[in-house]
């Protein structure tokens, strides 16, 4: 058990979701256990113990979901809820041992690279820590977004943000929701079964596909525990759905791919929409893909109830008693539903907390003035010692595997410093460069540049234009690169002071 007061680690894990505790589990198996996980937050299951709003669950089915290591037979639903991706979080942490090292309510507000002693300094709530290795494992999606809504602070009712959401707010009146998005695909279904009058703002309308979801019968949870080996049959089924998704429609925008989902989506439409007025304004102007992947069986036909109604006009500013839109109308509102996700790109959440490199960098401002691109979607030439899990460019079709090979990139980089008697591990500036031109070379042949994505109003563009959420490669491609990237395109050294510090810190 790692000491309460200890202030002084090899590694510092940022973040308690699935990128943490992977994180954590990792290191543990490669050996190294003078680590600590820091949560600003009481508990651990990042961004599914954060967004608990109505009908919150998993956009693809939940085999996929989950780490390769750890298959859990136990998934009630093909698109597992909310709840059931906390609790396998805290099944994670119990069973590989991540519980000792944890250290919850601590918020990192800032890190600094001491250039002297090769380690980072992190800021905390609660003083000052030190580490030789820093793994950023915040995820990829920043603090909640605001909508930027003239007199929002006049309006007298209740606001609540998707990824903030309170359970003890009555949605029984008149309520608005604001996006139309993901969570508002999930969102606006539930509230409309509850209130009085739901009005929704849409600014752009989504390509929804049907939602092929059904209840995992007993039997085959019982087979799946019993036979543990069956449950790699669902899981590469996924796989190779999410392969072929993501390359078909994302990366080479295949014709039949993208045709016959924006047909799905289409036939869900008419089909669950008879008013041709109605279902022309719920039509995007862009192709599918474009934004992020949305499924539902009842998001549709929510606005052809009598107490809903679809508001196309943009907002122009808010009332203490509602909202009005540019074509001069109030709409009276009670309860204001804010389902308008995450920043990602913005200079306030990437980083999202202030990082100094070497030398002074501040991590934002490199950012902000060059080119969103991590090597190999894990680190940064101005940051040496310090990992991105969900860094730019990293993210192929599986958000697991994802988290799995910048972990195990991270991790060998650790284990060859240490290896080699190094204290200090930086990407060198050629390869780092190298691996952005090739990036940003493959991005301009995938949909995001070729189907009228800017009507789409996407968060998956940067300032720059660029798309680099996402990683132009397959995932076979990713899983090897990641994880066999040349070590001679890091540069290994070690300083006296830093070696110093850790005979002293080994001896304590």
């Amino acid at each position: 058990m790692i000491p309460a007061n200890r202030t002084d680690f090899e590694v510092i894990v940022v973040g308690a979701g699935f990128s943490g505790i992977c994180a954590a589990i990792r290191l543990r198996q490669a050996g190294i256990h003078d680590f600590v996980v820091l949560d600003k937050a009481d508990d651990v299951g990042g961004i599914w113990r954060d967004n608990t709003y109505p009908d919150v669950g998993v956009d693809i089915p939940i085999w996929g979901y989950c780490f390769s290591f750890e298959p859990n037979p136990d998934w009630r639903y093909a698109y597992a809820k909310g709840h059931e991706l906390q609790t396998y979080a805290a099944h994670c942490v119990e069973k590989y041992g991540v519980r000792e090292h944890l250290r919850l309510g601590i918020e990192v507000t800032g890190m600094r690279f001491d250039d002297e002693r090769d380690q980072w300094n992190l800021q905390t709530g609660r003083g000052r820590l030190r580490a030789r290795f820093v793994i950023n494992a915040y995820g990829a999606f920043g603090r909640p977004k605001m909508p930027d809504i003239t007199g929002l602070n006049s309006f007298a009712g209740t606001v609540i943000h998707s990824a903030r959401w309170d359970n003890t707010t009555p949605l029984m009146g008149r309520v608005g929701v604001i996006g139309t998005g993901s969570s508002a695909v999930q969102i606006i279904p539930e509230v409309a079964e509850r209130a009085e009058r739901l009005t929704v703002f849409q600014r752009t309308p989504i390509w929804v596909i049907p939602k092929p979801d059904f209840r995992i019968p007993r039997l085959l949870r019982m087979a799946f525990r019993l036979l543990p080996g069956l449950l790699s049959v669902p899981r590469w089924i996924v796989l190779v759905w999410l392969e072929v998704l993501y390359n078909g429609v994302f990366r080479f925008k295949l014709p039949f791919t993208v045709t016959a989902l924006e047909w799905a989506a289409g036939r869900s439409l008419r089909a669950q929409v008879p008013d041709p007025a109605l279902r022309e304004r719920l039509s995007p102007r862009y192709r599918f893909g474009c934004k992020f992947l949305t499924l539902s069986n009842r998001y549709y036909k929510t606005f052809a109830r009598d107490n809903v109604r679809l508001i196309s006009e943009n907002i122009e500013s808010a009332t203490a008693t509602g909202v009005t839109t540019a074509d001069g109308q109030h709409h009276e509102i009670d309860t204001l539903i804010m389902a308008t996700g995450f920043e990602v790109f913005e200079r306030t959440s990437l980083p999202r907390y202030p990082i100094t490199g070497t030398v002074g960098v501040d991590l934002g401002d490199y950012l902000h003035d060059n080119r969103n691109v991590c090597y190999e979607g894990v680190t940064l030439p101005p940051c040496p010692n310090a990992f991105i899990i969900h860094g730019p460019y990293s993210m192929t079709g599986s958000f697991f595997m994802t988290i799995e090979n910048a972990v195990a990139h991270a991790v060998r980089c650790i284990i060859e410093a240490q290896r080699r008697g190094a204290t200090r591990v930086a990407v060198k500036a050629e390869p780092y460069a190298r691996f952005a031109e090739e990036m940003i070379a493959r991005q301009a042949a995938s949909i995001f540049y070729n189907s009228n994505c800017e009507a789409a109003r996407s968060f998956y563009f940067d300032q720059h234009g660029d798309v680099p959420l996402f990683r132009p490669s397959t995932s076979i491609e990713a899983w090897w690169r990641m994880r066999r990237f040349p070590l001679a395109d890091y540069a290994f050294s070690t300083c006296a002071a830093a070696e110093q510090q850790t005979g002293q810190r080994e001896t304590s």
